[in-house]
């Protein structure tokens, strides 16, 4: 018999995450186990840096990023091209 997937959803908390939250437990199979952690504890936030989440809500499955959340949140460039740092006028 295999085994069901682990399901790792970050937040904080915001109705974003919890309506995140509420998606995924209604989508989940009764094989998948669901775990919801809290980017607030300091630990939780590391473990959500090494798998590369930016922003919340984030959704990983067996380990793996969802492709639904890779990419999101602010980078250098791209604030950059929007004018932080460039003084108004210039």
């Amino acid at each position: 018999m295999s085994q069901g997937r682990k399901i790792e959803i970050f937040g904080a908390g915001c109705p974003v995450c919890e309506k995140a939250r509420a998606l995924v437990e209604r989508l989940a199979c009764p094989s998948c186990t669901v775990e919801v952690l809290d980017m607030h504890d300091p630990s939780v936030a590391e473990r959500a840096k090494e798998y590369g989440i930016r922003s919340v809500p984030a959704v990983v499955v067996d380990g793996r990023l969802a492709q639904c959340c890779a990419g999101r949140g602010p980078d250098e460039a791209t604030l950059r091209a929007a004018g932080i740092g460039v003084p108004p006028g210039d």
